[in-house]
């Protein structure tokens, strides 16, 4: 894994030091305050206040853990509501102003960036994980072990449609048996991002493939299906490994497993990807249930991110999440377009200059 340079960590030494006396006043107040009930007139009784949370399937098992280990807590009086329609899907309600937190597997795009703002959604955009997205066959395919990238757009690009349907036409060697595929539904940033490193441009792929934006459904369907072919999050893999068999990638130098070594060391691309959740700044701001969640959230991702299958980030990106939190940092450092092979150094560089 490429390191952050000296310039950046002095900088954030600076900046953590500067903001510290805020964070800790910030902190304070927050514990000591009870948090956020809605009362309802009409039965007498209190109603738990709702955090809601929707978008990707990909970073789901993340915030779905850190939801249950934040509602666990007794004195957490809140109801974390935590669904998945896409990320695309989730930015919809996102920028509509129906969510307060947006889980995404790739950056926030122009046209959402419009919406939002349209709509008066000011939003803070904040890294907590990096994933491999897997390419998965059927324990019982035993003739592929490896693919490389010109064979991924070979198979899904749109001109495949009703043509590349069999295994040998993808390989020669490979058997002359029916290729089924299983992939994201175009509302999943994993499509986004899948068709954009394999096809070379995004939302471009073929439409004769079994989709969906729940990555459980791709996984039952591979996992029942000798023939098949599909991609998702490495986490849904990781959690299943014992039905399905993992694809190594050759984008020209070498055959590589997806791994979080192999995603720190810079070699799984181009399939290694950032995970985010952004923020509806106005909730951030006034509701104090959304403020003190996502600080937990904050502090657990890297943790909850390792156990669940994912590659957490440094301590670097939390200091710099808490950094960008209190001071109420806006926007993104994408400009709204996702970017193939950032390494998490380089995401942590981009970070720092926000």
């Amino acid at each position: 894994m490429k390191t952050a340079p000296k310039e950046l960590a002095l900088a954030l030494g600076m900046l953590a030091l500067t903001t510290s006396c805020t964070v800790a006043s910030n902190t304070s107040t927050q514990t000591q305050q009870s948090p956020d009930v809605t009362q309802v007139r009409d039965s007498g009784k209190a109603a738990t206040a709702t955090i809601k949370i929707d978008g990707s399937s990909t970073v789901y098992p993340i915030t779905q853990a850190i939801a249950k280990d934040y509602q666990a807590n007794p004195k957490n009086q809140v109801q974390v509501a935590v669904n998945i329609s896409g990320t695309s899907g989730g930015f919809e309600k996102f920028c509509n102003g129906e969510t307060d937190i947006s889980n995404a597997s790739r950056p926030i795009l122009k046209a959402e960036m419009e919406a939002c703002k349209k709509n008066g959604v000011t939003y803070m955009e904040f890294p907590i994980a990096f994933d491999a997205l897997t390419v998965a066959v059927n324990p019982q395919n035993d003739w592929a072990k490896d693919i490389t990238v010109a064979e991924l757009k070979k198979i899904w690009e749109p001109s495949a449609q009703g043509k590349i349907t069999r295994w040998n036409q993808v390989r020669l060697s490979w058997p002359d048996r029916p290729l089924n595929l299983y992939g994201a539904g175009k509302k999943s940033g994993t499509f986004d991002y899948f068709t954009e490193a394999t096809v070379g441009k995004t939302r471009v792929s073929r439409n004769d493939y079994t989709a969906s934006e729940d990555d459980e459904v791709l996984v039952d369907g591979i996992s029942k299906d000798p023939n098949a072919l599909g991609y998702f999050g490495y986490a849904y893999y990781e959690k299943h490994q014992d039905k399905l068999k993992a694809l190594a990638i050759n984008n020209g130098k070498g055959a590589v497993l997806p791994s979080r070594q192999t995603v720190e060391k810079v070699q799984y691309q181009p399939l290694a990807r950032p995970l985010f959740i952004y923020v509806n700044f106005r909730d951030n701001q006034n509701k104090k249930l959304v403020n003190k969640f996502v600080e937990f959230y904050i502090d657990k991702a890297p943790t909850i991110a390792s156990t669940v299958g994912y590659i957490p980030l440094p301590d670097d990106s939390k200091r710099l999440n808490y950094v960008h939190l209190y001071q109420g940092k806006v926007g993104t450092v994408f400009g709204g377009e996702a970017e193939m092979n950032l390494t998490i150094g380089e995401l942590l560089r981009k970070e720092g200059k926000f």
